[in-house]
C-alpha cells in the first residue's frame, strides 16, 4: 500500500522551495519507484487569508492520515498584527502538539564543498557532524498559564510558564542516547541547573537514564557555556540534547557553521517515526518571489523523511549524494556563494539536484 505524504508550502519562500523539493519527490517515484501519494494543503498565513485559521481542521485532519509531511515555511510581516492565537506560526505549534511529534532532529553537517562558506575558520568546522536533538512540544512555548495581564498600578506584565514533567525529558533523553549510540557515542545535555529549577530536574532524569546506556559518555553543559562552545571548538560535540527554547536558539547557531541556514533540514517525530519535516528557515519574506532562496535544505529534508518515516535508506542516501555532487559541480545559491562558483536561483539549483539524482 502507497505510503501517504501530505504537503504543506506555507508562505513566503515555503512555496518555492517546497515546489522544487516535491520535484525531487516526483523523480523518485518514477525514475526509483518510491510508492508514495502526494496531497497538497493550506497552512500558516496562506491557509488563515483563506479560512481564518492558520491550521484549518481539514488541514490538520490530513496530517493525521498522512505517513510524514513537508512543511515549508510559515509567517511573514502581513500577519503580524494579527492576534497571536491565530497568527500563522501557531500552525507550527498545533501541528506539533496534535501530531505528538516531541522529538525534533536538527543535523548540523557541513559539506566538505562548503567550507570556505562558515563564518568560522575552515579548520574549527571540517567534517563537521552535530545532532541537536530538540524536544518539541512542551517547555516553555507550551506551559501554562502564559499570557499578558494589567496590574493594579496600570502596568502590563507578560508571564510564560516554562515547565517539564520526568515522562517528557526521559523520552527525548533516550531518542539521544539512542542516537549517540549510533554515533560516537557521545551525548551532551545542555541546560540551565544552575538557576532553573526544571532544568535542574531535566539534568537529574537524564542522568538517569545514563545509566541504561552505560557506552555513552554523557556531559553536561549549560546553554550560554554551550552557546559559546559551539562557536569555539564545535567538533567537541557529537549528539546534544536539550529542551524546547534553548534547541530552538542552538541549532540556528549551528547552522550558520554549515555555511547557511539554508542548508539545514529537521525531522520532527512521534513516538512511532510519523514525521514533519522542514528545513530551519523561516520564510524569508524579503526574498520571496525572487527565485533565489536555497532549496537545498527542503531537499534534505526530504532525504530525513525517507530515512525515518519511510524507512528508504537507500533512497535517502541518493538524495544527500545528489546534492554533495552539484556542490561539488559549483552550483551556489547566493547565500552560500562566498566562495565564487555557479550563482544560480531557486528553480536552477533544484533542477541541477534532480540532473544529478538521474545522472
Amino acid at each position: 500500500m502507497a505510503k501517504k505524504l501530505l504537503v504543506l508550502p506555507g508562505d513566503g519562500i515555503g512555496t518555492e522551495i517546497v515546489a522544487e523539493a516535491v520535484k525531487v519527490i516526483d523523480v523518485l517515484k518514477s525514475d526509483f519507484n518510491l510508492d508514495i501519494e502526494v496531497e497538497q494543503a493550506l497552512v500558516g498565513g496562506a491557509a488563515y487569508d483563506e479560512t481564518g485559521h492558520p491550521l484549518p481542521a481539514d488541514t490538520l485532519a490530513k496530517a493525521k492520515e498522512a505517513d510524514a509531511v513537508l512543511l515549508g515555511a510559515v509567517g511573514g510581516p502581513k500577519w503580524e498584527p494579527l492576534d497571536i492565537s491565530v497568527r500563522p506560526e501557531k500552525a507550527l505549534l498545533g501541528l506539533r502538539s496534535e501530531l505528538g511529534l516531541f522529538a525534533n532532529l536538527r543535523p548540523a553537517t557541513l559539506n566538505k564543498h562548503l567550507a570556505n562558506a562558515s563564518s568560522l575558520k575552515p579548520e574549527l568546522v571540517e567534517d563537521l557532524d552535530i545532532m541537536i536533538v530538540r524536544e518539541l512540544t512542551g517547555g516553555i512555548y507550551f506551559g501554562q498559564p502564559r499570557g499578558i495581564k494589567t496590574l493594579e498600578n496600570g502596568e502590563k506584565q507578560g508571564f510564560n510558564t516554562y515547565v517539564y514533567s520526568e515522562s517528557e525529558i526521559e523520552r527525548i533523553a533516550r531518542v539521544a542516547f539512542d542516537l549517540a549510540m549510533k554515533r560516537g557515542k557521545k551525548l551532551c545535555s545542555v541546560d540551565k541547573a544552575n538557576v532553573l529549577e526544571v532544568t535542574e530536574l531535566w539534568r537529574e532524569v537524564v542522568t538517569r537514564v545514563s545509566k541504561d546506556y552505560p557506552e555513552v559518555e554523557l556531559t553536561h553543559m549549560y546553554v550560554d557555556n554551550a552557546a559559546m562552545q559551539l562557536v569555539r571548538a564545535p567538533k567537541q560535540f557529537d549528539v546534544v540534547v536539550t529542551g524546547n527554547m534553548f534547541g530552538d536558539i542552538l541549532s540556528d547557531c549551528a547552522a550558520m557553521l554549515t555555511g547557511s541556514i539554508g542548508m539545514l533540514a529537521s525531522a520532527s517525530l512521534d513516538e512511532n517515526n510519523k514525521g514533519m519535516y522542514e528545513p530551519i528557515h523561516g520564510s524569508a519574506p524579503d526574498i520571496a518571489g525572487q527565485g533565489v532562496a536555497n532549496p537545498i535544505a527542503t531537499i534534505l529534508s526530504v532525504a530525513m523523511m525517507l530515512r525515518y518515516s519511510f524507512n528508504e535508506p537507500e533512497l535517502a542516501q541518493k538524495v544527500e549524494d545528489a546534492v554533495s555532487a552539484v556542490l561539488a559541480q559549483g552550483y551556489r545559491t547566493g547565500d552560500i556563494a562566498s566562495d565564487g562558483g555557479n550563482k544560480v536561483g531557486t528553480t536552477e539549483m533544484g533542477d541541477a539536484i534532480i540532473a544529478a539524482l538521474r545522472g
